[in-house]
Parts: C-alpha cells; sequence; structure tokens
C-alpha cells in the first residue's frame, strides 16, 4: 500500500494573531502540523502497520515547513517532500500536488478536511479533480478490504457509508481515529527521522493567480457581559429592547 498524507503548517490556535501593515504578522507564531492532516497520519500508520506499505508526506511550501516535514517523520512517516512554492491559493497548491502525483503511484491519498487557518475546505476536492480519482469527504472512518475501501463520513444528522476502488482520495477529520490514538514523536522516532529523506521538488504551475486577500481583520472585541437580577424582568426587557435591539 503505496500511502500519501497531504500536510499543511498552520499557527498554534494558541499563538496571538496579529497583522502589521495588512500582513500577517509571524513574529511568536509557533507553527504546528493542521490537526485535521495529523488524523489522517495516524490513520496511514495504522493501515501500514495493520497490511504494511509505505507512507508519503507532502507539503506546498518554502524552507520554514521542513520542521513539520521532520515531526511527520518522526512520527511513522517514511518519507517527506517539501514542493519548493509559495502556498498563495487552494488552486495553487492542489496543482503542485497533483503533478507531483503524475509521476508517482498511490493508492491512497489523505488530505485533512480543512486547514485551521483559512477554513477554505478546497485543495481535497480540486486535487481529486484533477487527478480524476474518487473522493470522499469528511471522512470519520476508514476500512481497507481487498481492493476496495469503506469509508464513514459525516453527513448532516448522522453519518453514510461508503465504498470506493483504489486509488482514492480521502479528506479525513476528528473521528477517523481517536484524539487518544494520535501518535507523539518518541525520542527514537526523531532520531530516526535525522536519516529519512527529506526531498525539495520544483515544480513549475500554470494556475493564474485570480485570487487575492484584500485585507485582514480581526474580529472585535466581546462587549461586557451584563449580569440583570433573576426578579428585574423589566430591566432584562428594557435593556433587550433598547441596547441590544433584539426584541
Amino acid at each position: 500500500m503505496n500511502i500519501l498524507v497531504c500536510i499543511s503548517s498552520v499557527p498554534d490556535t494558541t499563538s496571538p494573531i496579529n497583522f502589521n501593515n495588512n500582513i500577517f504578522d509571524t513574529n511568536g507564531i509557533t507553527f504546528i502540523i493542521n490537526p485535521y492532516d495529523e488524523f489522517c497520519l495516524t490513520k496511514a500508520i495504522h493501515i501500514k502497520e495493520k497490511i504494511g506499505g509505505d507512507i508519503t508526506v507532502l507539503n506546498v511550501g518554502e524552507a520554514n515547513n521542513d520542521a513539520i516535514l521532520r515531526k511527520a517523520l518522526a512520527i511513522g512517516a517514511d518519507k517527506a517532500v517539501r514542493i519548493n512554492e509559495n502556498p498563495k491559493n487552494s488552486k495553487i497548491v492542489s496543482e503542485c500536488i497533483a503533478n507531483y502525483c503524475a509521476s508517482q503511484s498511490f493508492d491512497l491519498i489523505f488530505c485533512g478536511r480543512e486547514s485551521i487557518d483559512y477554513n477554505g475546505g478546497k485543495v481535497p476536492g480540486f486535487l481529486a479533480s484533477q487527478l480524476d480519482i474518487p473522493f470522499i469527504n469528511s471522512c470519520i472512518g476508514l476500512d481497507i478490504i481487498g481492493d476496495t475501501i469503506e469509508v464513514k463520513r459525516e453527513i448532516d444528522n448522522g453519518y453514510e457509508i461508503c465504498e470506493s476502488i483504489l486509488p482514492a482520495l480521502i479528506a479525513g477529520q476528528k473521528g477517523l481515529v481517536e484524539e487518544k490514538d494520535l501518535r507523539i514523536p518518541s525520542m527514537r522516532g526523531i532520531m530516526t527521522a535525522r536519516t529519512k529523506p527529506l526531498e525539495v521538488v520544483e515544480i513549475d504551475t500554470n494556475s493564474e493567480q485570480k485570487i487575492s486577500i484584500v485585507e485582514f481583520e480581526k474580529p472585535s472585541s466581546r462587549s461586557e457581559c451584563k449580569i440583570i437580577d433573576e426578579n428585574n424582568v423589566e430591566k432584562l426587557v428594557d435593556l433587550l429592547a433598547n441596547e441590544a435591539k433584539v426584541i
């Protein structure tokens, strides 16, 4: 089983988010593996442990992303690839990955459902379309049965079971594995990661820059919470009607 796990680098949600001249300020920001991608990587490792195979992790980005690829190798991936391109938008990222996959032979491709920074969720669908392979989104379970896969995916008010031939692309999320099963790099894994290959690839894309960011704006600060005595109904109604204007 030849498995590809697409990895994106995102800011840790505990990091302070600021903008300088309408540019994201990376000072003081800790970057991590996108959590949805980490669920996918752990599932890939489970598959490898069960039936064997090779796991390649791939990132579209610049040299500062090598650290998260090394972490993925320490967790259990066999090989890392970084496509040396500025990931300006989802179309460029998917084209870079598709161009790389054209020269490879992957049985199963994992992407996180979305990245937690832009929350676009477009890369998996774009990539599956460009590769012309089956695509299952919002996956919370996966079993391999011979040459096919059985996938459990989340839908409104429930879930559905899908079956697909291989190769296929899976967009995973929380539930694909349990949070308690996520792998933490061991000291042995960290040392081994230093000997595993990290390949840097140059790929030209023909994607036009049709999307541009006009402006960043931080959410407004939360207003002060007013506590009204439970017996003072008239005061509550007055504030809801005249200040909050919700009634």
